[in-house]
Parts: C-alpha cells; structure tokens; sequence
C-alpha cells in the first residue's frame, strides 16, 4: 500500500470514533426530529401510533396555539434586553479593568466567576433574591416605602426581569474577558494621535475603541443571541418550570411539549422553528455586519 494512502486511512481511523459519536448523537436524532415534525406521535403509542399529518403541527403553531405565540414574544423580549445589555457591560467593564487600575487579576476573575458557575445554583440565588418575601422587595419596603411590593416569580408582566437579570449576570463576564482581549490588540499609536489632536476619552472610546473591536462586538452578539434563543435552566429553576406564563420561552415549551405531554410531533415541529429562527437571525446579523463591523 502507498505511504500516502497508509497516512490518509491512518488519519480517518483517528477521526472514527468521534464521527461515529457525531452522527448517533447529532446527524440520526435531527434527521429524525426533521421526520418526526411532520407527524402526530405519542410517546406511549409505540411506533403504531406514528401518523403523518403533513403541515398541521406547523399551522397549529401559528394560528391557534396561544401558548407557542407567548412563548415566541417572550424568547424575542430575552433576545433584544438580554444580549445588549451583557455586551455593553461587559465592554464598559472590560475597559475599565484594562485601564489603569489597582488588583486588575482581582476584577477579571470577580467578573467571570459567574459565567463558569452552575445556571441552577445561579437561578436558585435569584429566585430567593425576588422572593416575595426576599431582599429585592425588603429593599422596596424599607427604603423606596413601598408598601404593595410585586410577586416578581408569579406576576405575569414581572416575571421576566429575574430571569433577564441571572442571565446578564452570568454573561457579562465571558464578555469581558473576550473584550479585554480584543482590547489590546488595539494600537496605542491610535490614542496617542487623538490625545494629540485634542480629542476626549470620551470621543476616544466611541470613534477608535469602538470601531477597532466592533468584530468581536459581532463574534459576541452572535453567540450570546443564539445562547438566549435556547433559554431553559434560568427559566425552569426560578419560574419553576414556568407557572407563570409570561416567563416561558420556546425551550422550555418544547421541553414541556415533549417529556411532560409526550407528543413528540408537535415538539418537534417547535424545535424545527427554532431551530430556523435562530438560523434567519444570525444571517441577518451576517447580512447586516458590514454596514457596522469594520475590518
């Protein structure tokens, strides 16, 4: 056998394994989620009960399901206060922490430890946090003298902001470490020049720093949309698997669809919207990118 070809098969014997794990685990399930999307099926029916119903589920979805329209608004409320908020904290932060400040090690690991921690502990500390008889609404009380305090885990208008709150706390500090990088590879030679030309830190930051890492600004909206787009613990630990209504996203109603109702046809016709969701948001944002990203 040529050395060439002994090198090639060598080379795909390595990459078996984990092409083998690929497609059991990633190529088999969303082939079949894809089929499955188009049928009714219950669980418990066995593979006797699988009925092919066409485009029902997706017409379903759109023009009677109230719960799947909900879920839809909210998931679109998480994405639009959620990533800006944590990007530009976590840039504001970052350049704070790069500037010339006292135990800078001693900010940065501050900053991420909430993002490397557990989302259940996380969602646990916020739930005690704007408990009806927690701190937020002791704070309320005692100082504001709010006297009709809200049920921010029941309220169906409120039930958002803790959960909004948890995940800009748990994603400011991948932000920030992402950021401090991007921030110094910014040439100093920049700011030397607009120093000399009068321009203030203010003016600084939003005609060079901006503009120099505004690729990274992408790289991170990107990622963090698609992270909030697949919300699930932060909800299903603080609204307890969402009672309230008004804090339920398309996961969490996907996941309920599936493993507590069993009807795995209408979940995956769920899971396949947004799945194309996600997709039409990120190539918007593919789209959009030269108009702001500069290179």
């Amino acid at each position: 056998m040529p050395k060439k070809k002994r090198q090639t098969l060598t080379g795909y014997a390595f990459l078996a394994p984990a092409l083998l794990i690929f497609l059991v685990m990633v190529v088999i399930p969303v082939i079949i989620s894809l089929i499955l999307a188009f049928t009714k099926w219950n669980f418990f029916s066995g593979f006797s009960g699988l009925r092919f119903v066409g485009l029902r589920n997706f017409n379903r979805l759109f023009a009677s399901d109230r719960s799947f329209q909900t879920a839809l608004i909210n998931t679109l409320v998480y994405a639009v206060t959620i990533v800006p908020v944590t990007v530009f904290m976590g840039l504001l932060l970052a350049h704070f922490v790069n500037g010339r400040v006292y135990c800078q090690r001693f900010y940065r690991l501050a900053f991420f430890v909430p993002y490397i921690s557990n989302m259940v502990a996380l969602g646990a500390v916020f739930k005690f946090l704007f408990r009806s008889d927690g701190p937020i609404n002791g704070i309320l009380k005692g100082v504001f003298h709010v006297q009709a305090v809200p049920d921010w885990l029941v309220s169906s208008s409120l039930s958002r902001i803790p959960i909004i709150c948890v995940m800009i706390y748990s994603g400011i500090g991948f932000c920030l470490i992402i950021y401090i990088a991007a921030l110094k590879n910014v040439p100093k030679d920049l700011y030397e020049a607009a120093q000399v030309d009068g321009a203030s830190p203010i003016k600084q930051f939003f005609k060079i720093t901006m503009p120099m890492i505004s690729p990274t600004t992408f790289y991170l909206v990107v990622v963090r949309l698609i992270l909030t787009f697949q919300i699930f613990a932060a909800i299903n630990i603080i609204s307890e698997s969402g009672k309230s209504s008004g804090s339920v996203s398309l996961v969490v109603l996907i996941y309920e669809e599936a493993f507590k109702n069993y009807n795995f046809g209408y979940a995956s016709a769920e899971a396949w919207i947004l799945v194309l969701f996600i997709l039409g948001v990120t190539l918007l944002n593919f789209k959009l990118r030269k108009k702001w990203v500069h290179y």
